[in-house]
């Protein structure tokens, strides 16, 4: 026995592994809302099962669905999400998950009177098998004590049409809102923390004025018990890489090292996912092509059983309250 789970927003290609990631595990995928006729029909046509609908009343009042995914546009998100705990179902949503502060404590505060899941699709981690790969070495002890991590998330700005809301600054959140949420829940994750601290934050628009909302670049410091970390988000990626970015993550520990190179190793091998350790025996590659990717497997089985097994609701909103408050923090309103 499975879940039936429908989207409503699809303004972000982020739904597409979204969607795949649960549809792998084994859901029903049973209907859409999208008002976007340019958006809704390629992805009807990937995803024929799932027929639009034109209300999405018509999904949040359907009682034989239980989860709702979306990638709306970021300042939709949480509405959306309070709107769908309050219909007694549980929401997936692309990062970032709430584009304010305020969002951030409506959620808390209805997630908390609801106990409905609030998920937040962090790709970074969730899709990337590296990532996971990681974590599993990190468990085992491979590198000792996590003391710091290092995340990168450099981004091409014109590989595609970018919509009108992608420049505007309330829409969006900011950069570190937006990009560097990815980074902020590794930090948690690999630092094994459900609470940490801003120490320092930087946001700015360095070469785009024709769109001054656009924030291209940003960079923060975090801290927790024993551990720090060092987050730079961008827009810089140059035209000449092969793919849309190179987001890299180190993780230092007291015996060891491991190196993420996530979607390119530049110069190097070919594909994805390319992960180096290094530690006291010397340096090894590791394959992580064969690694499971358990975050849709997980969340089915929590909207089954009422666990918090794919994250903790803690981990997933306190990513969130640290890149927020960074946002904040950086535009000197915090």
């Amino acid at each position: 026995m499975t879940i039936r789970f429908a989207a409503i927003g699809i303004n972000h290609a982020h739904i597409f592994g979204q969607v795949d990631c649960l549809v792998r595990a084994g859901a029903e995928f049973v209907g859409f809302h999208a008002p976007e006729d340019d958006l809704a029909k390629p992805f009807a046509e990937r995803y024929p099962q799932a027929p639009r609908v034109a209300d999405r009343r018509q999904l949040l009042e359907d009682p034989t669905i239980q989860l709702i995914v979306s990638s709306g546009i970021p300042a939709d998100r949480a509405p959306l999400g309070i709107e769908v705990m309050r219909h007694a179902k549980d929401y997936m949503s692309d990062k970032p998950g709430m584009t304010s502060l305020e969002q951030l404590a409506e959620v808390r505060r209805v997630q908390a009177e609801t106990k409905r899941i609030y998920s937040i699709c962090y790709s970074e981690h969730f899709e990337t098998r590296c990532t996971v790969r990681a974590g599993e070495l990190v468990k085992a002890g491979a590198i000792g004590k996590v003391i710091n991590t290092t995340g990168l998330g450099p981004h091409k700005l014109k590989n595609l049409p970018r919509p009108a809301w992608f420049y505007s600054r309330e829409r969006t959140g900011g950069v570190l809102t937006d990009i560097a949420s990815h980074q902020c829940e590794q930090f948690l994750f690999f630092a094994d923390a459900l609470d940490a601290e801003v120490v320092a934050a930087t946001v700015a628009n360095r070469a785009n004025p024709e769109t001054p909302e656009l924030q291209d670049f940003g960079e923060m410091l975090l801290r927790t018990d024993g551990v720090t970390g060092y987050i730079r988000v961008d827009w810089f990626t140059p035209d000449g890489l092969p793919t849309w970015g190179d987001g890299r993550l180190t993780i230092l520990g007291t015996e060891g090292t491991i190196e993420l190179r996530k979607y390119i190793d530049v110069a190097g091998q070919s594909g994805i996912d390319h992960l180096f350790l290094t530690d006291r025996k010397g340096v090894q590659r590791i394959d992580c092509s064969a690694v499971e990717l358990p975050y849709g497997r997980q969340l089915i089985a929590d909207v089954q059983n009422r666990t918090e097994t794919a994250m903790p609701q803690a981990r997933c909103f306190k990513a969130m309250e640290l890149a927020l408050t960074a946002q904040a923090k950086a535009e000197g309103k915090a």
